[in-house]
């Protein structure tokens, strides 16, 4: 039973406002519910009712299908949306096949009229690419972190949970919406009435656009260990132009050999092994969510020429980048 109750109120100059769900296909599930629930308990508390409404749009205007394989069904096409509406496209997998000429087109007409537009997970590529983004920040999930920021360069790519731009506002997958949504609810109603909701959905540590989407490195890795995690991020920031292991070593004041001992003993592999798995990790990411050609991949993870790259691929994946994208094409044949 609830011993309070949060105050409801509403800022001077706010009223009822409808969002616009754009599914993409093969969109989040997660992010959309928890979106639309933190609107639907926000009416709960609103006395008057109905401080919140929304619909779900998309191309085709039928049904739209999730990662998960759930179809949902749509209350409308790219139709002309009302100038106080809120528009968030929906993203999630592939997202760039998802990114369609109709898609883009409606966009950009819908954000001439001047409404807010944002992105839930991969969403904010889309918005991206209708050139919505230009001198602003936002994020995205950190799978297509790399990929993202070799296509935008100019675009302020953060590693937040959400960010709010002005009229433009992204949030990084999962539950990171509800933290986006929790905010733009206490810009409306205070935060009280964010409190309370992020209560009702058992949310008991709602995050700000200062928080990092990932995990800590030590959490990640699984090792306390300050000069180990310090190695580790100079290898994280340092892909294109990797650094050698004995300059890795004097910049955490150490020697080659006590870091090689260090990676053994913590990480069961050499620090060359382990710098290699993360350059082949963001080049498979590029490979799989870029039209980058083999060469420019390479050179962006690393590697001089693209038969290097080629056998270090083939040695860890299993196959060479040429197959890896073939595949890729074939799956959306």
């Amino acid at each position: 039973m609830r011993t309070h109750v949060a105050e409801f109120c509403r800022h001077p100059g706010f009223r009822p406002r409808r969002h616009v769900f754009l599914l993409l296909d093969k969109f989040s599930l997660v992010s959309l519910s928890a979106a639309v629930d933190a609107l639907r308990l926000a009416n709960r508390q609103d006395p008057g009712g109905g401080t919140y409404s929304w619909k779900l749009a998309g191309e085709g205007g039928d049904f739209a299908t999730s990662s998960s394989g759930t179809r949902l069904m749509l209350d409308m096409g790219l139709d002309s949306v009302r100038h106080d509406d809120v528009v968030l496209v929906c993203g999630g997998v592939d997202v760039q096949r998802a990114t369609t000429k109709p898609v883009l087109n409606w966009l950009r007409r819908e954000a001439r009229k001047g409404i807010p537009v944002g992105g839930l997970c991969t969403g904010a590529y889309t918005v991206a690419r209708a050139g919505l983004l230009s001198g602003r920040k936002c994020t995205i999930h950190w799978e297509n972190r790399d990929s993202f920021a070799e296509e935008f360069p100019e675009i302020g790519l953060t590693r937040s949970v959400f960010v709010v731009d002005g009229n433009r506002y992204s949030s990084a997958g999962g539950t990171a919406s509800l933290d986006l949504m929790i905010r733009l609810i206490a810009d409306d109603h205070g935060q009280e009435t964010a409190n309370w909701i992020a209560d009702q959905m058992i949310y008991s540590s709602a995050r700000t656009d200062r928080d990092e989407q990932r995990l800590s490195l030590p959490a990640r890795i699984g090792v306390r260990h300050p000069k180990l995690s310090e190695v580790i991020q100079k290898m994280e920031a340092n892909i294109e132009e990797p650094l050698s292991p004995r300059v890795l070593a004097n910049d955490v004041g150490m020697s080659a050999r006590q870091l090689e001992r260090l990676f053994r003993r913590y990480m069961d592999r050499s620090p060359k092994r382990y710098y290699m798995e993360l350059r082949l990790q963001k080049a498979r990411n590029l490979l799989m969510q870029t039209d980058m050609t083999i060469i420019n991949v390479a050179l962006a993870c690393g590697f001089a020429s693209p038969s290097h790259f080629s056998k270090c691929y083939r040695a860890f994946y299993g196959t060479t980048p040429y197959r890896e994208r073939g595949s890729q094409a074939t799956a959306h044949a």
